[in-house]
């Protein structure tokens, strides 16, 4: 099953909120909670697509996991990672993927740094890449790995990043705050 059945399971179950994924251990690390908002512009291939979803994003670049959830709290897809391990697991099961990469382009057509996710959230760089700082009048923000991460409102707990090759993609968190 591909991540995009996947994702169009997570429309389906944000109707219904009759699926859940059991959660798996938790991992050793940070925990990062929030609204997730993903745009991928209209190319000649596809057209446009999105998804909005609760995350919780937990562990770290090298061990973790990500959970899609309803507003409810249903879990209906989970990312897992380890070194030399990776799993999308959905309420059909278990597939296992070569990298986050590959996972996240089956099933968005797209790749996402996840790996980056981590620092990005926070309000810095990933240190896997070089970075350049956004220069005035750009604002606050700095592009790594070929997207714009947008921290103007970051002391609002909102995070937004674009990739800058075509098709654009867009990413927008807002950050659950204790």
């Amino acid at each position: 099953m591909t991540l995009r059945v996947a994702l169009a399971l997570l429309l389906a179950a944000l109707l219904s909120a009759c699926a859940s994924v059991p959660t798996g251990q938790p991992q050793a690390g940070e925990t990062l909670s929030g609204r997730l908002a993903l745009r991928i512009a209209a190319d000649g291939r596809n057209e446009a697509r999105s998804v909005s979803a609760a995350f919780e994003l937990q562990g770290a670049p090298a061990a973790g996991s990500l959970n899609l959830s309803t507003p409810l709290g249903t879990v209906l897809a989970q990312a897992r990672w380890t070194p030399g391990r990776v799993v999308l697991v959905t309420p059909q099961g278990e597939t296992p993927y070569p990298s986050l990469d590959a996972l996240t382009r089956d099933a968005l057509g797209e790749g996402l740094p996840v790996a980056a996710l981590f620092d990005w959230l926070h309000g810095r760089p990933w240190p896997g890449a070089p970075h350049v700082a956004n220069a005035p009048p750009a604002g606050a923000g700095f592009k790594q790995l070929g997207w714009a991460v947008d921290l103007a409102q970051f002391d609002d707990a909102t995070i937004s990043a674009v990739r800058e090759q075509a098709p654009p993609v867009n990413v927008r968190v807002k950050l659950d705050r204790p």
